[in-house]
Order: structure tokens, then C-alpha cells, then sequence
């Protein structure tokens, strides 16, 4: 019994290291797929977090004439809301990286940021205008543009911001009316496509100076005609963007668009007569389904 003991331990001790021989080459193969894995997902990762670019926008303040002491507070406002809309287009910009098809930066972010800053350098300009000569030309100074960052990683963009999207991916919305499959709830809102309904301005208005009245009478036809573009646009769009498509491309420039124009027409009535106040509530459009 003695001299069977150590040749079985010895047997024993072999078959122990054999297991555990297998083990660990089990892991290390384990490992290595761990390691390639790995490694495909920070590539992802990489791809997903490229660089989108920044908007850029051309100076307003250096392009103003003199500005009369009672229109500078004004101005000043406007100025800062302007660098203001820059910036929440630049945070939007990298939010919505991989989000719609090939032109949703253009018609989600470029496209609304230029309607704002319409409506705001009209409202500079206006300001500027009530005690000295109002200028004239700043809403070529609205539209802005995409510096291209990561683009190389989008399959060949060039960065001028007029086709693609900084950061869309292209493999991932293969045509510009696809919708993403994690967007299934912005295709749902747009999917009916409805009809934008916004309140009458018409009905709300003062008695109208003659001297008014082919001015008011404009706007109110321009108002028109901006439901009718967006409600076109709201056809063309089925099926693109997030969740909140809708609202940030479509209804919020409308409501920019809307804002301007019945400024104009307070502004027109205000000349010989009582300006209305608060017309501005009267911006907001909704959509119905």
C-alpha cells in the first residue's frame, strides 16, 4: 500500500494539471475573443463619437452702422441672442450625431438657426430704424454654415454643410427618407402628416390706418403663405428626423417666420396709429393630425 500511493498521487497530480492545463489555455482563447471584441468596439466607439464640426455664422455687429443711443440696449440683446442661437445649434449638433438621412442638419439645424437669425437681425434693424435710417441687406447675413470636424469618417464629405450632415451615418440611414430604426417614434409623428392650424392674426388687429393698410395687408398674405410652405415641407419630410423633428425643423421656424412678420405689421400700424401690443402670442402654430 505504501509504495501504490506516491504512483497514484503521481497519476492524479498529472491528470490535475492536465485539467488545469486546459483550463487555462480555454482561457486564454476566451480572452483572445474577449480582446478582438473589444477591439471592434472601440473602433464603433470611435466612429460614433467623431467630431461633428461647428456652425459657423457671419458677424453682424461689424457689419451695423451706427447705432443711436436709444436702439443700443436693443441691439446689444439682439447681438447676444444671436452668438446664443449659435450655441444651442453647435450643442444640438453634436446630440443628434447619427440621427436622420443625408440632409438632416441642413433641415434640422442650419435651416431653423438661419429663420432665427432672420427674424433676430430684422429686429436689430428695425430697432436701429425707429430714430435713425433703418440698414438694410442683414438677412444676407442670416444663413450659416457647417465647418466640417470628423466628416472623413462619413464616407467623403466635404464639409460645406449643402449635402450630408456632419456625423450622419450614412450606412445607417441609406436613403434621405428612411428613418432610423431606433427613430420608430419620430416616423410615427410625421407618418399621418397632418395639417399645421395657427391662430388668425387678421381677426386680432386694431382698426388699420389707411396709410397701412397695403403693408398689413403683404404680411398677412406672407402669413399665408408660410403655413402653406410648411405644411409642403411637412408632406416632404415624411418618414426623417427624431422624435422632435417635427417641432425643431418645421413648426419652430414657422413660429420665427410668424414673429417677424407680425412685427412688421404692429410695426406698419404703430406709425399713425396705437401700436398693438402682444400679437406675438400669435406665433405658435400646432399640428393636427
Amino acid at each position: 500500500m505504501s509504495r501504490a500511493l506516491p504512483k497514484y498521487n503521481k497519476r492524479r497530480v498529472a491528470f490535475i494539471g492536465g485539467a488545469a492545463a486546459l483550463v487555462l489555455s480555454g482561457a486564454v482563447i476566451a480572452g483572445s475573443a474577449l480582446a478582438g471584441e473589444s477591439s471592434k468596439s472601440n473602433g464603433n466607439s470611435a466612429r460614433t463619437l467623431a467630431d461633428p464640426g461647428t456652425i459657423s455664422c457671419p458677424d453682424v455687429a461689424s457689419q451695423l452702422p451706427a447705432i443711436p443711443a436709444s436702439a443700443q440696449a436693443e441691439v446689444d440683446r439682439n447681438l447676444a441672442l444671436l452668438q446664443t442661437q449659435i450655441d444651442e445649434a453647435n450643442k444640438r449638433l453634436v446630440d443628434t450625431v447619427g440621427q436622420g438621412g443625408a440632409n438632416f442638419v441642413q433641415n434640422a439645424i442650419l435651416g431653423p438657426l438661419e429663420d432665427k437669425r432672420i427674424a433676430t437681425v430684422n429686429r436689430i434693424a428695425t430697432a436701429i430704424g425707429r430714430t435713425a435710417e433703418k440698414p438694410t441687406g442683414l438677412d444676407a447675413l442670416a444663413p450659416c454654415a457647417l465647418n466640417a470636424g470628423g466628416v472623413a469618417d462619413n464616407g467623403g464629405d466635404t464639409g460645406t454643410g449643402d449635402d450630408t450632415g456632419a456625423g450622419d451615418d450614412v450606412s445607417a440611414a441609406p436613403s434621405e427618407t428612411a428613418a432610423p430604426a431606433d427613430d420608430a417614434a419620430g416616423g410615427a409623428e410625421n407618418t399621418g402628416v397632418g395639417t399645421i392650424s395657427c391662430p388668425d392674426v387678421a381677426s386680432q388687429l386694431p382698426a388699420i390706418p389707411a396709410s397701412a393698410q397695403a403693408e398689413v395687408d403683404r404680411n398677412l398674405a406672407l402669413l399665408q403663405t408660410q403655413i402653406d410652405e410648411a405644411n409642403k415641407r411637412l408632406v416632404d419630410t415624411v418618414g426623417q428626423g427624431g422624435a422632435n423633428f417635427v417641432q425643431n425643423a418645421i413648426l419652430g421656424p414657422l413660429a420665427d417666420k410668424r414673429t417677424s412678420t407680425i412685427d412688421r405689421i404692429a410695426i406698419s400700424i404703430g406709425r399713425t396709429a396705437e401700436k398693438p401690443a402682444g400679437l406675438d402670442s400669435l406665433a405658435a402654430c400646432t399640428l393636427t393630425q
